[in-house]
Parts: C-alpha cells; structure tokens; sequence
C-alpha cells in the first residue's frame, strides 16, 4: 500500500521504498569517497543491465516460437505469412493474462509502479525492485504474445531499479544515485542495440536529464560492460546495413528537413492516438481487465494480412530496408502498424514505443523517398530516406535527438548520413517542441497531472514547502480593535504588520504598519477598515514555486499562512524576500549537481 510523509496537516501520498540491505561499511567508504571505485560500481550495474537484456530478449524469442511457431529465430515481425488461429488465439488469450496479472497486481502492490525518469526527477533516484520485476513481467507478457509494442520498457525499468537498490545498499548521495540509476538504463539500451554512445546519451538525455564530464566515467563504463555482457552471452543485436551515400547536398539538406517534420507529424498523432484509444477501451463495457484481451484480437486479426504489425518490428524492419516496397504497400504498413501500436498500448498491454517508432520511422521514410522518386528527385534514395525516418521519428517520440543520431549511426556504421541524421533529428525535435512539447514519456506524465518534463531533479520542490520556511510566531489582533488602541500596543519600529483573526481564529487580513500610523485614518477607526490582502493566503503544503507566484499574484512582500482556505486557521507568516532565497540556493544547488560541481568539490 502507498506509504505517507506529514509535510504539513495534509497527508502527501508517496511510493514506500523497501529496507535496502546496505553493503560493508569499508566499501561503502570507498564509492562515497572515490569516483573510481564509484566507476566500477557503475560497471557492475551495467553488467547486469546487459544480463537482464539477454534474459528478457532470448525469453521473448522462445515464447514466440512456442506460440506462433515462426521459422525465423523467433522473429514475428519478419514472417510474411502466419497461421490465423494463432494470429487470433495468442494475442487474444495473451491479452486475458495481462488483464488477470494486473488484478494480481493490483491485489498484491496496489499502486503505480515507478520509472526511471520518474525516480530521478522527483524521488532521488530511489527506485522498488519488487515494483520494477512486475513491469518487466508485464513487458515480457506483452511482447512474448505479440502486442506492438518493444522489450525497452521492461528492461530498462528492472535495470535501472537494480542500479537503485545497489546504490541505496552504498548509501551513496542522491546525486551519485541519480546517476546509478541512469547507469542501468543506458546500459540496457545500450546492449539492446550494441550501440555504447546511443545507451550513453540515452541515460544523460532521458535519465539523468544533462550531461557532465563528471559522470561520463560511470555512464560509459556501465553501457560498455553491459555490451561486453551481451557479447559473452552470445547475444549482439544486428547491425543495420545501407551503402555508402554522397556527402549532403543543399538540396539533400532541404529534403531532409522536409522528411524530419513529417515524422514528427506523424509522432504526435500516435502519441495523441494511444491517449484517444485509451479512453475508447475505457469506455468499453464489461469488466476492464477484459479489454486487454479485446485488443489482442484486433491486433491479431491485423496481422493475419500483415504480420510485421506484431512485436516491436526489428525483423520487419530489415525487410523495408533490403527489400523494394511499393508505395500504396508502405502507406498500408505504416497505417497498420500505427493503429496496432495504438491498440496495444490503449488497451493495457505493458511496453514501450521506442522499438516500435525505429521501424514507424523506417516506413514513413521509405514513404517519403518513395514521393521523392515519383516526383523525380534522386538526391536521397529509399534506403537513405528510411534511415533518416528511423531517426527523426524515434527522436520525436521518444525525445531524445543525440541518443538517436548515434543510435542510427553505430547501426548502420555508415558515417556518410551524419549530417542528414542531425538535420532530421533537429527538425523532427523542433517540430514537436513547437506543436506538442512532450515526448512519450513526458506526455503520458502530463496526463496523469505530473509537471514532468524531464528527468531533471524537481523532487526538492514537493519537500520546500510552505510549512518548512514559515515563522510560525504570529500575533494576532481582532478586527474590532481600534486604531489608537493598536497603536498603543505597537509602537513605530516594533512591528511590519498586524495579523488580524476572529474570535473563532479565522484569518481577517493584514494591517501594515505604514497603514496604522497614517494620519488619515482616525483613531476611533477600526482595523479591519484599513485591513489588506484578505482574500490573499498561502497553506503550508504549497511548494516553494507555487508560493512565489502566490506572492506575484497578490502583489504583496508577505502573506499569511493558514491551514485550508476554508477555515483560513493563521498557522505562521511567510515574506517573499525568504521564499525567493531559498528557492535560488535549491536551484543553484540543483545546477551544480547536473555540472558535476558538487561531487567535484568532495572527491577534490
């Protein structure tokens, strides 16, 4: 059950972290103190990213040549022909057990699992282990029975969680245990794709949320360990091949701009239409853990006329890219595959739009060089095209423009299309910047309230609050008191203001002392007639931002803090000179932990 914290009269609901066994006292020493033995620790987490890749890819691949009894290694997306009973079947009654596993889970954990953009932006990087094998079982359960969706969220979930939970047993600071956890994801993507520098940025990008020299050992070390796992287990994911291209032209250039906002329309209108057919399957009736079966037999019955639809689409993929595909047949690949995605993820199957937008991207390139061909112009060919599509459609989902530059480039090994790679990544980043402003991951925090943007640590904001910087030494006066009487108990220079409340305590306003001596009002006056800011109040579990801008609002140097505008209480006093200080040294600290600066000064 969901654990609370009191940062006030308010109960704040907060994810309740198991006890972390914590390591030897002498090594703990050591990774606090030592960014080298920090290092090897970050290479260590990444060893187990790369194992947790391999399990979770080889169970995916054995469970589908158990189900669908492919004649490709297990690779679903590659097949061009499939049986319909399975195509039906699976999808359908492996929808039915993710329905009855999220009742389990909801029965036995009864609360929101954690990820780790999530961990690191508001909580520290402090991440349930327990929480995150539920979700890789979820993932394992959804892409073994052949819903749209990628292995990515499943493993780098338990990944990132298991780099927590070592830097938790270190005690290491939270900075350093923001860092771990970015560790462990990188790491995972990073094995995925045999693709080091891609898994890099994609922990500095997604995870950690800026990059510093400072945590480039620890981050590199652990994607590089994480492949070297992966290669000792004999599993390397295959390298996309395309042939060498001629350096960018302007009108090439112009192309490829062109091609990087058309991925980035079509980003925003998956990601707008998982939300849309989310609410569709809720409004479905019967009972919800139904739906997910539902949509199992919709995607099933697309991939009876187009199997590449299921699984993520690695193999289907290579098939664009090496074979010759029609226009009229692309556009149909790319509507299928979209509105599976769609399905999968709005009907309650568990998994991630980052394997599923690289071959999105591969078919809306295909398409767009397709248009070009038939248009006439050959300054980009369709391999070209689809790979530029990979990479400005992935960057535009999932919002990470470097992490899919370079992922792009060490698949193919081909150097030739870097300059178009940057140019549609950029264009696609600022198309959806402009017109969205939300990645996948951001946008689905949006939808559940969450002000998350990034991975960046906001977490300070929900414990500064109201209630920690108030002075609670308050006098109040009643509104009835008369001004020469109020004046004979505060001579000028002993106080700011007066507080005044009723008799039942409740808060009537605020009386400056300017306002008292003035020699227009007379002495017979009362003070509630001279009384400012009534209506204008804090409560103590508002954060420091939401104070200021209560500040800016009211126009007023100081406030009343009360317990709940309804029965306005005066609990303390709160100036603006204080909330603005405390609010420039968090974020003064909070930039010198994404510089590296901090952690700097204690190793020096």
């Amino acid at each position: 059950m969901a654990g609370y914290f009191l940062s006030s009269n308010v109960k704040i609901a907060t994810p309740r972290f198991r006890r972390v066994v914590h390591a030897p006292q002498h090594l703990r020493a050591l990774v606090r103190a030592d960014e080298i033995w920090l290092t090897v620790l970050a290479s260590f987490i990444g060893s187990l990213a790369g194992f947790c890749v391999w399990v979770m890819t080889c169970g995916t691949l054995w469970l589908h040549r158990l189900l669908f009894a492919p004649g490709n290694n297990g690779r679903l997306s590659g097949l061009l022909h499939i049986s319909p009973w399975r195509a039906l079947l699976v999808p359908t009654l492996g929808g039915l057990a993710m329905g009855l596993f999220g009742l389990l889970v909801a029965r036995w954990i009864g609360r929101r699992p954690i990820d780790p953009i999530e961990a690191n932006a508001l909580y520290g990087g402090r991440m349930s282990v327990r929480d995150s094998l539920v979700v890789a079982a979820q993932t394992f359960i959804s892409n073994g029975a052949g819903a749209s969706i990628g292995l990515e969220a499943g493993f780098t979930q338990i990944a990132a969680a298991l780099g927590s939970w070592l830097g938790q047993a270190f005690r290491v600071r939270r900075e350093d245990l923001r860092v771990l956890v970015g560790c462990g994801a990188g790491g995972a993507i990073g094995a995925a794709f045999n693709a080091p520098v891609a898994g890099a940025f994609y922990a500095f990008e997604l995870v950690i949320g800026a990059y510093s020299l400072v945590n480039l050992p620890p981050v590199a070390f652990a994607t590089i360990s994480a492949i070297g796992m992966t290669y000792l287990l004999g599993g390397v994911a295959p390298v996309v091949s395309i042939f060498s291209h001629d350096a960018l032209s302007f009108p090439s250039g112009i192309a490829a701009a062109i091609l990087g906002v058309v991925c980035a329309l079509v980003g925003i209108a998956i990601m707008k239409g998982v939300t849309l057919t989310e609410r569709l399957f809720r409004r479905l009736p019967g009972p919800a853990w139904l739906h997910t079966s539902f949509g199992g037999l919709i995607v099933g019955g697309m991939a009876i006329d187009t199997p590449s639809v299921l699984s993520a689409g690695h193999a289907a993929m290579h098939l664009v890219l090496d074979g010759d595909l029609t226009l009229s047949h692309g556009v149909v690949l790319l509507l299928l595959k979209a509105a599976a995605v769609c399905v999968s993820i709005g009907s309650g199957f568990r998994g991630g739009l980052f394997f599923a937008s690289l071959y999105i991207g591969v078919l809306t390139g295909d398409i767009f060089g397709g248009v070009l061909v038939w248009g006439g112009y050959g300054g980009l060919s369709l391999a070209a095209c689809a790979v530029l599509g990979m990479s400005a459609m992935a960057g535009a989902i999932v919002g990470s423009p470097m992490t899919m530059i370079c992922l792009t480039l060490e698949m193919t090994g081909n150097f030739t299309l870097s300059g178009a790679v940057l140019l549609a990544s950029v264009a696609s980043l600022l198309t959806v910047r402009r017109l969205f402003g939300y990645s996948f991951a951001t946008w689905r925090f949006h939808l559940r309230g969450e002000s998350i943007r990034s991975a960046v640590d906001i977490g300070w904001l929900r414990t500064l609050n109201v209630r920690r910087m108030m002075r609670e030494q308050v006098r109040m006066l009643s509104p009835d008191m008369s001004l020469a009487c109020a004046r004979s108990l505060f001579p000028p220079g002993s106080a700011q203001r007066l507080v005044l409340a009723g008799e039942d305590g409740r808060y009537q306003g605020m009386v400056p002392m300017v306002e008292l001596y003035n020699p227009a009002h007379p002495d017979e006056a009362k003070l509630e007639e001279i009384a400012i800011l009534m209506r204008h109040m804090l409560t103590p579990q508002m954060n420091v931002r939401e104070a200021v801008a209560a500040f800016e609002k009211a126009e007023a140097d100081e406030l009343v803090v009360v317990d709940h505008p309804d029965t306005r209480r005066v609990l303390g006093i709160l100036t603006e000179k204080h909330a603005l200080r405390r609010y420039a040294e968090e974020l003064d600290r909070t930039r010198r932990e994404l510089a590296g600066e901090a952690r700097q000064r204690t190793y020096g």
